[in-house]
């Protein structure tokens, strides 16, 4: 078995060649290592060595494909030594990294480095997920966004309200037989935007723990559904929502500290990022960075979408 780096600096070293990047790659989309066509999935192909290419012998067009095609890498005139290096840091900096310093780091520029970690962040993101596997699942929402008080007057006096007025939502869920974590961008904390959420991920007859906010009501008919009222206390035997807002401290300090401003139209990428990080916390550096090139197919956003020109570019409904 090919023992892969386990360190950043081991992965800089091994990734500079060439041949291991192609190695690499290979065992990463096709496990049995039969290189396949990424247009017709034959088989039938032949490697050109001179122009790191191969050449699918069936008829049709684009024969000739790179081991980028296919995958978030594609069309990117970046080297998979720069990319792979950027992969490594995104999956394992407990607080994230900032596009300036990955472009300091690779020799690229930061709008270079703002792009390519948003591809990665779509590899790390969680799609189809099954409903959580414990049965014990903590509830809680929060509110991403500056303090008021900070506000320029022309922004403070376009927001209404107070308390979370103006800020960003999310919704998160954390189950606590796995200590992993599902996150969304809601709209806001009605039922209507909390509830179906929940009832996504959290199978019937599993116990639900949330604070008292009216936006759970109602869970009780479908779950075992316990509150805790924090104008009260904060813990109440095995009543409390602690790890889940844990778990925001972590994602604030990550969103407040490194990349200081998220727009709004991006936060569920951030959100995908941090939630991969935290869910596969376990794992060594190497395995996290495996996970994510695991996933590196089948995915691809542009620069249109990201800076939102086209209607694809939106959020999906299932984060």
């Amino acid at each position: 078995m090919t023992k892969y780096p386990s360190t950043l600096q081991q992965a800089i070293q091994y990734f500079s060649n060439w041949d291991n990047c192609k190695d690499f790659m290979i065992a990463m989309r096709w496990p049995d290592g039969k290189v396949r066509c990424p247009t017709c999935n034959s088989d039938h192909v032949t490697y050109l060595e001179k122009a790191r290419l191969w050449k699918c012998y069936a008829k049709h067009p684009k024969a000739k494909f790179s081991l980028k095609v296919g995958t978030i890498f594609e069309d990117s005139p970046i080297g998979l030594d720069k990319w792979l290096t950027a992969m490594w840091l995104i999956a394992n900096c407990k607080n994230g990294i900032s596009s300036y310093e990955i472009a300091r780091g690779l020799g690229v520029t930061q709008k270079t480095a703002w792009f390519m970690d948003h591809r990665i962040r779509l590899a790390m993101q969680e799609r189809g997920a099954d409903p959580f596997g414990g049965s014990e699942i903590e509830a809680d929402e929060t509110f991403i966004g500056g303090l008021a008080r900070n506000m320029h007057k022309n922004k403070k006096a376009k927001i209404t309200g107070t308390g979370g007025a103006g800020k960003a939502i999310v919704m998160g869920l954390l189950d606590r037989h796995t200590s992993k974590v599902r996150l969304r961008h809601v709209p806001n904390t009605q039922a209507a935007s909390l509830q179906p959420f929940i009832r996504q991920y959290v199978r019937g007859g599993s116990y639900v723990f949330s604070d008292a906010w009216v936006g759970y009501h109602g869970l009780e008919h479908d779950y075992v559904h316990n509150v805790i009222d924090h104008a009260e206390k904060y813990v109440d035997g095995n009543v409390h929502t602690n790890r889940i807002e844990n778990f925001w401290s972590l994602l604030k300090r990550t969103l407040k500290g490194t990349y200081v401003s998220v727009e709004p139209f991006h936060l569920f990428r951030y959100l995908d990022e941090q939630a991969y990080r935290f869910n596969e916390r376990k794992r060594n550096d190497g395995e996290r960075f495996i996970g994510v090139a695991q996933s590196v197919v089948g995915r691809r956003v542009t620069y249109s979408e990201l800076a939102g020109r086209t209607e694809s570019a939106a959020e999906p409904l299932l984060a």
